[in-house]
């Protein structure tokens, strides 16, 4: 029996543990995988750096391409299909991960501005699988929403909190808009530009937008050019090489790692190792859970905090503190910048999603209650 192998981004967690079985395997930078790489490959497993084309694959036996990021634009998918190769994309994987900096994010607003989470109006464009969990969690925590999702809309789709709005209402009425679609160029709704400079120019100071879903859907020199005070951005155009004005004026910058947690990139992985062993006719084997990193401490509730909000931002800062993640990506000139959005991708710190968390219950039942609905375990 010939044996399979296997090309694999070495930035996949326990690819090795995962993978190892269902051939000889072959980890990867990612920006390293070339055709060269790949001639003699079966399959290839990739996440967001390697460019997956005819130039790629033209002279390999590739036959299975699995993608454990749910970014598309890496991939020809048409050329893929054209040849035969068969493409998994782990749609939503990091759904989760997404979620959790966004809500870190609107708890700290909202102590930020002295405010109960009941007086912030959030507006959440894209309702899909990152979108969904931001309006559960938020709903967890008594943030009035308003939704727009235009496609979910023809469908006839029911909105998850209230009625559809239309973007323009929307951007009217929200204190913070946080996007959540893909990047689209076609069809009846492309996403691209879809925050132009017309709708940034009737947002007033005090409003906030925040993009952790693709770079090119906020026009971003009409951003810098606002009216508005806090910008908050992990996703940017033409990464890693991000728009300095920017970069200088958000409050927050990270290097589109919102979906970067440990647990979002080995489900990715897990999902996509799925799909080879039913590509394949294997069995997948249940022996790497034996390599999965130990459970993170417990969380401690301070009680000495003197409101709700202050006491779950502290909560949530323990669990993951994107601030620190700001600070990394800071340099001294744009050049330092750039090799630091890189460099802090790929080596990004051990960060776990709050239902590794476990913390003891507190005296208010309602804030028990809020945290299990956020994933939290308590004891």
């Amino acid at each position: 029996m010939t044996t399979h192998r296997i090309i694999i981004d070495d930035a996949l967690p326990l690819a090795s543990e995962l993978f190892s079985h269902l051939g000889d395997i072959q980890l990867i930078a990612g920006r390293d995988i070339d055709a060269q790489t790949v001639q003699d490959a079966d399959a290839l497993i990739v996440r967001s750096r390697t460019q997956v084309n005819e130039t790629l694959l033209a002279n390999s036996r590739v036959k299975f391409v699995g993608s454990s990021v749910v970014g598309l634009d890496h991939i020809d998918q048409a050329w893929l299909a054209q040849q035969g190769i068969h493409f998994y994309s782990a749609q939503g994987c990091n759904a989760n991960s997404v979620s959790e900096y966004i809500i870190t994010l609107l708890v700290e607003q909202a102590c930020l501005r002295q405010q109960d989470f009941k007086q912030l109006t959030i507006g959440v464009v894209g309702v899909g699988h990152v979108g969904q969990k931001v309006v559960a969690k938020a709903q967890a925590l008594g943030f009035k929403l308003l939704l727009n999702d235009p496609p979910r809309q023809d469908q006839g789709d029911a909105c998850p909190a209230g009625d559809w709005q239309d973007l323009d209402s929307l951007l009217d009425q929200a204190d913070i808009i946080t996007l959540h679609t893909p990047l689209s160029f076609e069809g009846a709704y492309p996403s691209a530009n879809l925050i132009h400079a017309n709708r940034l120019n009737r947002l007033h100071a005090n409003q906030i937008i925040i993009n952790a879903a693709r770079g090119g859907i906020v026009d971003e020199q009409a951003w810098c050019q606002s009216a508005m005070h806090t910008k908050l951005v992990d996703c940017w155009q033409d990464e890693p090489h991000i728009n300095a004005t920017l970069f200088k004026q958000a409050s927050l910058a990270t290097p589109h790692i919102a979906g970067h947690s440990y647990d979002a990139k080995l489900t990715g992985g897990l999902w996509v190792y799925q799909q080879l062993c039913k590509f394949w006719q294997v069995s997948p084997q249940t022996h790497w859970q034996q390599a999965c990193p130990a459970q993170p401490a417990a969380l401690q509730l301070n009680s000495h905090l003197d409101n709700w909000p202050a006491i779950l931002l502290d909560l949530l800062h323990q669990a993951y503190n994107p601030h620190y993640d700001h600070q990394r990506l800071h340099a001294d000139t744009m050049e330092q910048v750039w090799r630091q959005f890189e460099i802090q991708r790929r080596d990004y710190p051990m960060r776990r999603e709050w239902p590794m968390h476990t913390l003891a219950k507190g005296a208010q039942k309602e804030w028990n209650q809020a945290l299990q609905s956020l994933g939290f375990r308590l004891y």
